[in-house]
């Protein structure tokens, strides 16, 4: 194996991506201004969880930025199923909402499935509805889960080629790991989805010429995974005893193999909204199809 500089490994800048994608939405929403077309996306939050707080607000700074009236639906904690599904009922038949996201986890009390195949199809900017997902699945026109359709966004632009490479991705969850995995096929990849029950995980993980980390895990993933010049997404995010933020792969073991690498924080984590802004002009366009 040849020796690598250490500061060889590209850095995927999912900040300036994600900058970049944030403006191509906000020409997008002018246009659709410009001809009559206002977008709204409706975001509910039940209950006043602080991390969904933080999340919620950036989606509004998002929504502001790029022209998109954010509709706020701050629900209390004890808020009903019944009176959450009648909000979304009500959201699907407004023409003034294009878009309804449900902040997630909701309380213990309400089912998270039901409440998501609730939101019309055509309105389901997270990508999470049943026909979404089956739609993905057969490669037919749908909404796209914003996590593994930024993780592409990142490759593309990042000059990094799918077509013919070896992927792996370690996690099969239904919002990164499965749809990820499709998305990759969709490039042209040659697939293989990891888990918790794959054997020799390690020899899975050094066929990749692309490995996504979706595990959960805090740094996991060292450098007895990767190959060498592999490019590697990590979609974990976790704090540490330090206060200082990580992510499913070891950064500094793995950085002098890898050809490229996303940091934690600064690589995934900003795609999401950026993507979600993305699938709010997509809505549009797949509600004219409806």
């Amino acid at each position: 194996m040849s020796e690598r500089n250490k500061d060889m490994a590209q850095i995927i800048d999912g900040k300036a991506i994600s900058a970049q994608i944030k403006d191509e939405v906000k020409e997008k929403v002018a246009v659709l201004k410009a001809q009559g077309q206002e977008i709204g996306l409706a975001v509910i939050q039940v209950g006043s969880d602080p991390a969904s707080s933080v999340y919620v607000n950036n989606k509004k700074k998002a929504c502001a930025y790029v022209g998109i009236r954010s509709l706020a639906y701050e629900l209390p904690e004890e808020t009903t199923q019944e009176e959450l599904l009648s909000l979304i009922e009500r959201l699907n038949h407004m023409p003034e909402c294009n878009g309804i996201l449900v902040q997630l986890p909701l309380p213990s009390h309400i089912n998270e499935e039901t409440v998501i195949d609730a939101i019309s199809p055509a309105k389901d900017v997270d990508g999470f509805h049943q026909d979404n997902a089956g739609a993905l699945c057969i490669g037919r026109s749908g909404l796209v889960p914003c996590t593994p359709a930024g993780i592409i966004q990142l490759l593309v632009r990042s000059g990094v080629e799918i077509a013919g490479k070896e992927c792996v991705v370690v996690g099969r969850s239904n919002i990164v790991g499965k749809p990820v995995a499709l998305l990759l096929m969709r490039e042209n990849g040659t697939v293989t989805v990891a888990h918790s029950k794959t054997r020799n995980l390690k020899e899975v993980c050094r066929r990749a010429d692309i490995l996504v980390v979706a595990v959960g895990k805090p740094k996991m993933i060292n450098k007895d995974y990767i190959k060498e010049g592999a490019v590697v997404i990590d979609v974990g995010i976790h704090r540490m005893e330090n206060g200082k933020l990580c992510g499913d792969v070891d950064f500094e073991d793995v950085k002098e193999l890898c050809g490229a690498i996303t940091p934690v924080p600064g690589g995934v984590g900003p795609m999401t909204i950026a993507m979600l802004m993305n699938n709010c002009t997509e809505a549009v366009r797949v509600s004219a199809e409806v």
